[in-house]
Order: C-alpha cells, then sequence, then structure tokens
C-alpha cells in the first residue's frame, strides 16, 4: 500500500495524485507539509502552482500512539459521515471531500485555511459565548439529520474508544505512570480506580456506548476537532462517529468546557442552547468519565494546572457521575 508521510517524496506524490486524476498534467506539487498536529491519522497539506488542499491517510495504528492498534477503515467512517451531514446549513462548518481513494485509505479534503484547534481554551481558561452558541448549534443539526441505514456501526473504533475512556483509566493496574505526567497524580488516581459504586455506573454508561442508538453522533466533540479561522468555525475528524445517544456528544462537550474552565455551569448552559431533547443525568455522567479519563487516564490534555485544580476537578466530576 502507498504510505504518505512528510517525508514521501514530491515526485511519488505527484504521481499518486496524477493516477488517481486528482490533479491534472499541468498541476505541480511544489511543497507536502503537516498542517498540525494529528492524532489519529496522517494528514498533508499539499500545495500546487493553482491550489491547496488536505490528505488524509489513515494507518493500523494510533498515529500519536503507534503502540496502539485501530482499524483502517476509520477514515471511510469519516467520509460517510462528511457525506450524511452535508447540508446547506452544515456545509459552511465541514471541509468538502475532493475525492477518496479505497485501496490506500486516502482522502482529499478542501483545505479550510490556517485554521487552529481550539485547544487554545484550556491555556486560555475561557470561551466566548459566540462560540459556545456555534458549537451547540453545529451539534443540533449533526443530531437531527436522518441517518442512512448502511451508516458504518464503527464498532472497532468504538471498543477502542470504550477501553480509554470507561475501562482503562479507572483499573487500577494499568500500565499508566501518572507522576511522570504529573508527581502526585498517581495518589489522587486510587480512590476513584477502587469505588465500586462509581465503576458500576461507568459500566453501565460503557456498555450504552457500545449499543445501537438512533442519533448521528460525531464521537469525538471536544476543542481538538473544533477549528477557528477568523469568524469562521469548523468540525472536523469524525472517525470516531456512530449512531448512538445524544448525551455523548454532550457530555462530552460539557466536560471540556468545564475542564478549561472550571464552571460547572456549562452543563445548563450547553443543554439550554441545545435543540433538541437530552438526559440532564445522562450528560451530566458521561461529562464526569470525559473529565476524570482525561486527568488520569492515557489521552492527556495541554492542560497546565495543579494537583489542588485537577483534585477539584475530579471531585466535580465524581459528583457529577453520582448525580
Amino acid at each position: 500500500m502507498f504510505n504518505i508521510d512528510s517525508h514521501t517524496p514530491i515526485p511519488q506524490l505527484q504521481n499518486y495524485l496524477l493516477e488517481k486524476e486528482w490533479i491534472t498534467q499541468e498541476e505541480h506539487i511544489q511543497s507536502a507539509e503537516k498542517p498540525g498536529e494529528g492524532n489519529m491519522n496522517v494528514v498533508l497539506r499539499i500545495r500546487t502552482n493553482t491550489r491547496s488542499f488536505i490528505l488524509k491517510q489513515s494507518r493500523p495504528y494510533v498515529q500519536k500512539y503507534q503502540q496502539i492498534a485501530a482499524p483502517l477503515e476509520r477514515i471511510e467512517v469519516e467520509r460517510d459521515f462528511y457525506e450524511t451531514v452535508k447540508s446547506s446549513a452544515l456545509n459552511a462548518h465541514i471541509p468538502k471531500i475532493l475525492g477518496y481513494d479505497a485501496e490506500t485509505f486516502v482522502m482529499i479534503l478542501e483545505d479550510l485555511g490556517h485554521c487552529e484547534d481550539m485547544t487554545s481554551m484550556y491555556v486560555k481558561k475561557s470561551f466566548s459565548k459566540r462560540e459556545l452558541e456555534k458549537l451547540v448549534f453545529i451539534l443540533g443539526l449533526i443530531h437531527k439529520k436522518k441517518v442512512p441505514a448502511d451508516f458504518p456501526k464503527n464498532l472497532e473504533m468504538r471498543h477502542l474508544n470504550h477501553q480509554h475512556i470507561f475501562v482503562l483509566p479507572f483499573l487500577e493496574d494499568n500500565g499508566f505512570q501518572l507522576d511522570d505526567v504529573q508527581p502526585g497524580l498517581q495518589e489522587l488516581s486510587k480512590s476513584y480506580k477502587t469505588d465500586t459504586k462509581l465503576k458500576t455506573i461507568i459500566d453501565s454508561i460503557g456498555n450504552q456506548y457500545l449499543s445501537e442508538g438512533h442519533t448521528l453522533l460525531h464521537g469525538d466533540y471536544y476543542p481538538g476537532s473544533w477549528m477557528t479561522e477568523g469568524d469562521n468555525l469548523y468540525v472536523i475528524d469524525p472517525e470516531f462517529g456512530f449512531v448512538g445517544f445524544a448525551e455523548f456528544d454532550l457530555g462530552v462537550m460539557v466536560a471540556h468546557l468545564i475542564l478549561a474552565t472550571h464552571k460547572p455551569g456549562y452543563l445548563d448552559t450547553v443543554l439550554e442552547k441545545y435543540e433538541g431533547k437530552a438526559d440532564r443525568r445522562l450528560v451530566s455522567q458521561v461529562a464526569g468519565i470525559e473529565i476524570m479519563r482525561r486527568l488520569i487516564g492515557l489521552a492527556q490534555l495541554p492542560l497546565d494546572r495543579s494537583i489542588k485544580e485537577k483534585e477539584y476537578l475530579l471531585q466535580m466530576a465524581y459528583k457529577m457521575i453520582l448525580i
């Protein structure tokens, strides 16, 4: 299989793109560079003498954590998600698909420009009302889309995510060296890994995550999937998408707003603005689980917080789960 990365010689990329008829004979690649630090896939920005576009390829592992296996077919899920949500209202907030190669698991996408993801909110510890309203509005539109009967179940990706959200962070011996992240974090995590009542609730919601639902989900609705360029706001990377329960996307969103700002009131703020039905208790529980796993699991965030602040967030999350 032809693999692309930032070290692939430009002549090879040129030939590949010509073979797929994604560029013309008159179009010549001038540069190929990483547009940012992706977690799951290989991503390149290709500049030619006439335009720029994005090449994205899935590999049989997580690009950032290559010891973790991941299904190649996740890029098909991403393609199907973008095709499903296409509409006059959502097209302004998602990239356009320009081509797809099933043999090499490569997708070519519109270049959204020099966007920045919204992980800077963890540093700023703030979030604008306009951005919040737009993100909740976009999520509501996604959740309202009629899902094709053949939309992928995406079970392999869900099993991978299930392990890292609902299982591994709460195992006493999971191999994570939390004190390497921050001294004192390992000790702070112990009480949550031995709390039977907490783990029973987490197991139950984890089982619901693996069950069939009725709502199209983005599956990873957090600041790393939110991109801004000026006043424009885009949602990308739906490779975890599946048909499930709306409260999962909502809970993940709420969790990251709280992780950034330490303000639990975002739970009610998001639900007030969401144009759909959602169970407040379930959203709260998902949010609490997401907060915990981001603090004591493998998928750490660029979150510069003291141990005291993390203790406060974990205690808050605990109450949100046992609500």
